[in-house]
């Protein structure tokens, strides 16, 4: 049987790891997997984290399995973090999920369930990982404008108009913050367009976010999601504790349903556990409970906001580095876009030619399409990216 099996075209992401592994230049420069690293060029495990394992170590009494719906007091927590002030709260129901991979999949699995004739609509260009969740579980997929690639800004007036035209067989999968791999969000203009049309269309809106904190604060990135989920009957979350509690191996999110009523969210989500027990069976227990601990007490969750809001301002720092950067080495604003966008990813719009001359001449990895991961740049690497990327792009 196995003979039969060809070998998978490599990861596009994930195999830049071992390339940069085994470049033996000491200048090289990580900015291909989408991970934060602090200004000593390390992920590290935040203190608030490390302060809920100590906890955990000291009270934990068993190992037995958790069941298929996860930890609930993660689960309400990460409910009440994404939706609390919101009449969502009081009809929504949240599974945990091994990371927003597994939400993404969950979630797709019940939409083949309960609506097998949807069209899944992604944005153009979209995280890697969207497409092909959705493909496997047995949805059609289609994408929707999204950035302008001249502007590098959302082109909101041509993706308006191309949800204006989606109807009830429809999903319109949204990123909340921070896109993936763009960097360029959706205005709450837009946002409040979207629930307004999902509401005349009858199109479903799913939601998919990973980054909150990282953008404009923790309040600031849920105010599209919550805005949405106030308009709208139902609606579709996934989200991830990877990026803003570092919690990256540890397989942690969560797949919300809004429902018209609790009892339809409930529902649904016994469903999910349904499905989950055909696949996963349940969640890892380790990372949801580091986070139920920290957001149930106030010291431990004003020193991990304190932490996030730290992360922001160095991504943020290194934003208006690269701008400053570029003004400089080019006399020009063509490279303002890096100011404007949110998160931890930039999408330059540079072609795999220019790419590959990066990495082979400067050491510089970057993955195909040009995205970059400001989080994982040094300060002092600033310059050196600015004078590669102006190099590559004479």
């Amino acid at each position: 049987m196995f003979e039969q099996i060809q070998a998978p075209s490599a990861d596009p992401i994930l195999s830049l790891i071992s390339e940069f592994k085994n470049d033996a230049r000491t200048d090289k420069i990580d900015l291909g997997i989408g991970v934060y690293r602090n200004d000593k060029g390390i992920t590290p495990i935040m203190a608030a984290v490390a302060q809920a394992e100590q906890t955990l170590l000291k009270t934990e009494s068993t190992k037995a399995y958790q069941g298929l719906v996860g930890d609930e007091n993660f689960n309400l927590a990460i409910q009440s973090l994404l939706l609390g002030g919101t009449s969502a709260m009081a009809r929504a129901s949240t599974l945990q999920t091994p990371g927003a991979s597994g939400a993404l999949r969950n979630l797709a699995d019940l939409l083949a369930f309960a609506r097998p004739n949807a069209t899944v609509w992604i944005s153009n260009p979209s995280y890697i990982n969207h497409r092909p969740i959705m493909l496997r579980a047995g949805l059609a997929v289609q994408e929707y404008a999204y950035l302008n690639p001249v502007t590098k800004a959302v082109d909101e007036t041509a993706m308006l108009a191309q949800v204006a035209q989606l109807g009830p067989d429809d999903v319109l999968l949204l990123h909340g913050c921070c896109h993936n791999p763009s960097g360029a969000d959706l205005s709450l203009a837009a946002w409040q367009r979207i629930a307004e049309l999902a509401q005349q269309r009858g199109f479903l809106p799913f939601v998919d976010i990973a980054y909150q904190g990282l953008g404009d604060g923790l309040e600031a990135d849920a105010q599209g999601l919550r805005l949405l989920a106030n308009a709208v009957p139902e609606l579709m979350i996934s989200t991830s504790c990877s990026k803003n509690f570092g919690l990256y191996r540890e397989r942690t999110g969560a797949a919300i349903l809004v429902g018209e009523d609790a009892s339809h969210a409930h529902n649904g989500r016994a469903k999910m556990c349904e499905l989950a027990r055909g696949s996963y069976s349940m969640p890892p227990s380790h990372g949801a409970a580091i986070v139920s601990t920290i957001l149930a007490d106030d010291q431990l969750n004003g020193l991990w906001r304190a932490e996030l809001d730290t992360m922001n301002l160095r991504i943020n720092g290194l934003r208006s580095a690269l701008v400053e950067g570029f003004r400089i080495a080019t006399q020009g604003e063509d490279y303002d876009y890096f100011g404007h966008h949110k998160g931890m990813f930039s999408l330059t719009g540079l072609s795999d030619a220019k790419i590959a001359r990066l990495k082979a001449d400067y050491g510089i990895y970057i993955v195909s399409g040009g995205r970059v991961n400001i989080a994982g740049l040094q300060l002092n690497e600033v310059d050196a990216l600015v004078a590669a990327v102006v190099a590559v792009n004479r």
